[in-house]
Formats: C-alpha cells, sequence, structure tokens
C-alpha cells in the first residue's frame, strides 16, 4: 500500500445557516480544500461525500452526483460516491478516499461531507437522528437517540461512579474551546452551573450535553505522501485507518458502557500506524452527547475504564492536558452537521498538526487521532494523522 498525505482542507461555518443551502456548503468546503492544495479540477481522480440523511432532512437523494455536477467535475466524468454510515458517514467516506489512493487506484481523491438539518422541524430531526438506532427493537417503541445515550450514562454512572457534574464539565471544556474557533457554533464559554440547570432531556441528559442539529460541510484532498510537498508546505501523513461494527441495538450489546467498535477499530488504527495511546497529543473524539465523550477516551485506551469522567474533571482532555480532546469545540460545541462531522474532524487534526490552530493550538502537536461513530457505537471508525 502506498503511503497517503492530506493536502488540502476546507471547512464552512457551522450552526443554523439559514441562506445556505445542502449544495452550496459542499461545494464551498470542497473548493476551499481544492484551493489550499493547489491543484485544479482536472487533476481530481474520485470524489468520496459523507452524508447520513439527505433524503429526509432536504428530499434530495444521489447527493454525489449533485456535488459532482455543481462542482463543474461531471465535463471530466469524476466518480463521486456518497457514503452512508449514519454519524461516521464523514469518517467512513475518509477511509474509502484514503483506500482508493493507498491501493493506488486514484492519485488525488477529495473527500467531502455535508448535511443540511435545520430545513426540518426539531422534532423531526431527532427523529430522522434516531433512524440511526435499530427501527423494529429501539425507535419505534420509542427510544429516542438522546434517550439510549441516557440509558448509558446512568449504567456508566451506576458501574463506575461517574458524576452528573462530570458530565457537565465534559460540555464546558468543549464550549471553551469551540470559543477560540472561529468556524464553531457555538463561541461563548459556560460553566456547570449553566449546564446542571439546563432543562432536562432525557434523565441524566440535559440540554447542554446534547450536540446541536447543525448546518455545514468540510473537505479534505488526498494523494500519496510522496507526492505532497508539490502542494503542501506542510503535508500531514494518514499512517492509521480502523474500522468496525457491532450490534446496532443496545440489548444485544455485553456492555452498554463500552463501545466494542471503538476498541477494535482504534486498535486496527494503532497497529497499521506503529503508534500507541502514548504518541497521541490531540484527538477529535464523537462528543454527539457528553456520555459519548467519556466513552471514546476509553475506549480509544487514553484513560482506564470507569476514569473518563475524572480525567475531565481534573483538566487532562483540555488543550494542556495529556492528551488535548476536542480542542475544535466537538460536536457539542462546533456542531454536528451529521455527514460532514467525521471530515470536520480531520480538518481540525490537520490544522492542529501543520501548527495553524491559532489560539486553541495545542504545543508541539505531531500525531492525532479522529473517532467517528455511527448510531449508539455500531460503527466505528478511527484514523491516525501525523505531520509528515
Amino acid at each position: 500500500m502506498r503511503r497517503v498525505a492530506v493536502i488540502g482542507t476546507g471547512i464552512t461555518e457551522f450552526g443554523e445557516l439559514w441562506d445556505s443551502s445542502f449544495r452550496k456548503l459542499g461545494i464551498g468546503a470542497g473548493l476551499a480544500a481544492v484551493e489550499d492544495a493547489k491543484i485544479s479540477a482536472e487533476q481530481i481522480d474520485a470524489m468520496y461525500v459523507g452524508n447520513m440523511s439527505a433524503g429526509r432532512f432536504i428530499r434530495q437523494e444521489h447527493v454525489g452526483a449533485l456535488i459532482a455536477d455543481y462542482s463543474g467535475l461531471v465535463k471530466d466524468h469524476v466518480p463521486a460516491t456518497r457514503v452512508e454510515a449514519a454519524g461516521a458517514s464523514g469518517g467512513l467516506a475518509l477511509r474509502q478516499g484514503f483506500l482508493a489512493v493507498a491501493s493506488g487506484l486514484h492519485d488525488i481523491v477529495v473527500v467531502g461531507g455535508a448535511e443540511k438539518m435545520t430545513d426540518v422541524s426539531d422534532t423531526e430531526s431527532s427523529m430522522i437522528q434516531s433512524s440511526a438506532a435499530d427501527q423494529e427493537w429501539e425507535t419505534e417503541l420509542g427510544a429516542t437517540f438522546a434517550g439510549l445515550h441516557a440509558l448509558i450514562a446512568t449504567r456508566h454512572m451506576h458501574e463506575h461512579g461517574t458524576t452528573r457534574e462530570q458530565l457537565a464539565d465534559v460540555a464546558v471544556k468543549n464550549h471553551k474551546h469551540g470559543s477560540l474557533n472561529p468556524k464553531a457554533q457555538f463561541r461563548r464559554e459556560i460553566n456547570r452551573d449553566v449546564v446542571l440547570r439546563s432543562p432536562i432531556v432525557a434523565s441524566p441528559l440535559r440540554m447542554f450535553d446534547c450536540a446541536p442539529s447543525s448546518d455545514g460541510a468540510a473537505a479534505v484532498v488526498l494523494c500519496p505522501l510522496e507526492n505532497a510537498e508539490k502542494y503542501a508546505e506542510v503535508p500531514v501523513e494518514i499512517v492509521g485507518s480502523g474500522q468496525a461494527s457491532d450490534s446496532l441495538a443496545l440489548h444485544n450489546r455485553k456492555d452498554i458502557c463500552t463501545m466494542s467498535a471503538t476498541r477494535v477499530a482504534s486498535d486496527r488504527a494503532f497497529a497499521m500506524a506503529g503508534l500507541s495511546q502514548d504518541d497521541v497529543d490531540v484527538a477529535e473524539v464523537h462528543d454527539n452527547f457528553t456520555i459519548s465523550e467519556v466513552l471514546a477516551v476509553e475506549d480509544l485506551g487514553f484513560f482506564a475504564k470507569g476514569e473518563g469522567g475524572k480525567a475531565t474533571e481534573d483538566g487532562r482532555t483540555s488543550l494542556e492536558g495529556d492528551v488535548a480532546i476536542n480542542t475544535s469545540g466537538g460536536l457539542k460545541a462546533r456542531g454536528d452537521p451529521i455527514g460532514a462531522t467525521g471530515v470536520a474532524q480531520a480538518v481540525e487534526i490537520v490544522t492542529q498538526l501543520r501548527g495553524t490552530a491559532e489560539k486553541r493550538q495545542v504545543k508541539d502537536a505531531d500525531v492525532g487521532l479522529a473517532q467517528n461513530v455511527g448510531g449508539t457505537g455500531a460503527t466505528a471508525v478511527v484514523h491516525l494523522f501525523r505531520r509528515a
């Protein structure tokens, strides 16, 4: 396999973007990435687009061809493929692009992700997101996505002593990081009291424990590492890529406090990279709920099972901590336009490893990780990056 590098990144603002269409967002992020990579459209061999549910959010299917069309790539008949894996759609699109370049099939690939979620009501948006769970055994019986994560949180608090305050600390940290990110949906710091007094969504989870519905897009450009210096001053290599699956419904899991797919996907990524958790300086993890980040930092091996909440409380996941987690603000503060999320994580890691993250820059960042999750953990995709 060939070694693969990221040579360009692009990202839109995330938020309730009433004046921007789905196609405008996707094209904007893609063009920014292409410009950053200093390539022309004629050099692009293929495109992969992460998207969960455009058919339900905006009643538009066939989004790979749509983005290729409005990006001006159809004159060269560039193949464009939509990738769907619920919340892991963007991360899986990145993996497909990585494999296409690593295999030698393509030389220059654009990977994008986009979602337009705010054109429907909050109720409908919640229903669409809940379709990432098991329709027959969970959502049709009344379980919401928030409700399922509330079950996980309750069990984790019971088994491992994680406190309600520690969950709040996840939100506080990520809003602090988001306040430093000009692309984030929420750019204001909050405190514990704000989280703990916010309305209950599904006990014990409150409004500030939940990532928002968001509009937005992100993109990266990939090429063989051997050619990367032609296009990028600071190439960033994807040194590890892992994917794993688990049961769709929580009741089929041996332990709902552990996302086994994350553990397996990260083991595969670390093995490919020849690295360990101690090598990672910065990580973007899937914090669609505060409990999700606690599980992520445990299942990725940064902290032992049951210690994720305490590690957050002690500041070990802050910008100056043992490993900086969600420097972009994460899904919680940067926003969560589902199909774009996994690619946005990659954009943040590349920005950190390039040393261009400005106020939220992690000192001497050399190795980064991105973890993207679909459903309540049925799909997990983990990538490791290193400054080349």
